[in-house]
Order: C-alpha cells, then sequence, then structure tokens
C-alpha cells in the first residue's frame, strides 16, 4: 500500500453523490476504489464526508472500494439525526440496501464504531469483517458521557481546531505535527464540499453517547453474538474513549483482535495512517 499526497488524493476528486433510500432518506456518499465487497465507512462525533482523511482513504481504497457516507440527518443527508446508535443502525441499513450492498466489510469510528456494533447486530449477514476504531461497548462503565475538557473541544457550536488537535493528537510533537498535517488535507478540497454538520445533530448524538454509556453491566453480553471476525484498534493516550474500552470490547467478542498505536489519541488511524491501512489490509484479505 502506498499513501498518495493531497493534490495527487482521488478521494479529495471524487465528486459527491446521493442515493434516496426507501426511508425517503437521500443520502450524500462518495466512493472510490474497486472490488468486491467494498469497505464502508461509519464516521466519527459531527463529522461529515470532509472529516474522513485523504491520505487515509486513498490508501484503503489502492486495494478497494471504498464507500464513506452522511447518516440521515448529517452533512449533506436529508432527514433528522436520531438520538439512538440502533437507528442510526438501521438508517445505516437502508443506505446499503439503497445501494445495492449486500455484503460489505464495515469501519467505525468513534461513534461509528456504536453504530456498527449495533449494525452488525440487526443485519449480521450483511457484514463480512468489522473494524472498530476508537470504540466501546454499551453499558460500559464511566462512559456516561465524555469528559468535560473533551466534550467542550469538540462540542462547541463554531469549529475549534485547536481543540480537535487536543482530542484526536497527543501533545508530543510528533503527534501534534501529524495532526496539523492532518487537518491540512481535511481543509484541501475547496470546491464541492460537504454540507456542515448542524446543532441537531451534535445534540442528536451526544444524546445517544449519553445513552450508550449508562452504566449497564448486562448490555456488555450483547456484543458476545457478534460473530464474525473484528478488528479493535485505538490510540494508547486516547482522551475520549480510553484505550481500556478497546481490550474490554475485543475480550467480549469471540474473533476479534486489538491493536493499540502509540503515542496517538482518537485520531490514531489518521496520525498511524499508513500503519492503520496496512493493518485493515491484512486483516480483510486473511482468508480465516
Amino acid at each position: 500500500m502506498t499513501a498518495t499526497t493531497a493534490t495527487t488524493s482521488e478521494y479529495l476528486a471524487t465528486p459527491n453523490r446521493v442515493v434516496t433510500a426507501a426511508n425517503r432518506v437521500e443520502y450524500a456518499y462518495r466512493e472510490v476504489g474497486h472490488g468486491t465487497p467494498p469497505l464502508v465507512l461509519l464516521q466519527h462525533f459531527r463529522g461529515n464526508l470532509d472529516n474522513w482523511d485523504p491520505a487515509l482513504i486513498d490508501t484503503l481504497a489502492s486495494d478497494r472500494r471504498v464507500v464513506t457516507f452522511d447518516n440521515a440527518g448529517v452533512g449533506g443527508t436529508t432527514g433528522t439525526t436520531p438520538t439512538t446508535f440502533t437507528q442510526m443502525a438501521t438508517d445505516a441499513i437502508a443506505f446499503l440496501d439503497a445501494m445495492e450492498l449486500p455484503e460489505v466489510d464495515v469501519l467505525g469510528f468513534s461513534i461509528g464504531s456504536f453504530v456498527a456494533q449495533e449494525l452488525a447486530l440487526i443485519r449480521p449477514a450483511s457484514v463480512r469483517r468489522l473494524i472498530l476504531a476508537a470504540s466501546a461497548p454499551q453499558g460500559a462503565a464511566g462512559m456516561h458521557g465524555w469528559a468535560p475538557e473533551v466534550i467542550d473541544a469538540v462540542g462547541r457550536r463554531a469549529p475549534n481546531p485547536n481543540g480537535y488537535l487536543s482530542v484526536f493528537f497527543t501533545g508530543s510533537s510528533a503527534s501534534r505535527e501529524a495532526g496539523k498535517e492532518t487537518l491540512g488535507r481535511l481543509a484541501a478540497r475547496t470546491e464541492d464540499r460537504d454540507k456542515a454538520t448542524n446543532w441537531q445533530t451534535r445534540q442528536a448524538q451526544y444524546d445517544a453517547v449519553c445513552s450508550w454509556g449508562i452504566s449497564d453491566h448486562a448490555l456488555l453480553q450483547r456484543v458476545s453474538a457478534i460473530d464474525m471476525p473484528v478488528f479493535v484498534a485505538n490510540g494508547d493516550r486516547d482522551p475520549m474513549i480510553l484505550p481500556h474500552y478497546s481490550h474490554l470490547l475485543a475480550g467480549l467478542i469471540p474473533k476479534s483482535h486489538v491493536k493499540v498505536y502509540p503515542d496517538a489519541a482518537h485520531g490514531f488511524l489518521f496520525q498511524h495512517h499508513v500503519e492503520f491501512a496496512g493493518d485493515v489490509d491484512a486483516f480483510l484479505s486473511t482468508s480465516e
């Protein structure tokens, strides 16, 4: 796998597309690369199509078809953002059906990984392999909302680049420099950008986060029903979804393994995009 620069990025150049689903929602999406099954990505808190690092998407798409989309009510997609991850998963399934994708690999990042868990439980026949990046199981103790400094950094009405850097990257010079490079790539697309997420999406998604994080030991057992192979990954200093939840999650899912990336926070998959994409490729390519 080889990474590309922002000036040669396929993801930056690909147009926004729209597909209408049976739920009457018009989903905004982009797709790059070729291959079957496609890898479908589920986005983080308040993120839209332009919040995926083009370097990561291009590297992933060098070997397969990659599909990114805005779920219901997010960015350029119509409808209203729901307040539960179960409904978000149902909306994601409507998108898959509209795209005529009966079997996919799924990469869920942050709250997208919560949606991915629900999708795999509701429609297991559609998910061949599952990647959960910066994830935690429903009901885990200590997950009821994020630390005040975290939600303040990423939950304000106006965009906050410094807050983004503080949550997605560590304070080391190497990680902070990687964060600045990521921000540059995220801003590199100047035409046909996705519609920004609105305040209703922010509120609904955070309500879903708080509901997901209500401590309930019995709910932890739900993920043991996920029977496809699963790759769980995180940064070793993620302040948003602490890395010990990755180990907890991997311990609950029968066919799973975990990797924690060094000197990395919530944006570990952007900071270590070449290594992470290589790990994803190896995971998706294995015959076991």
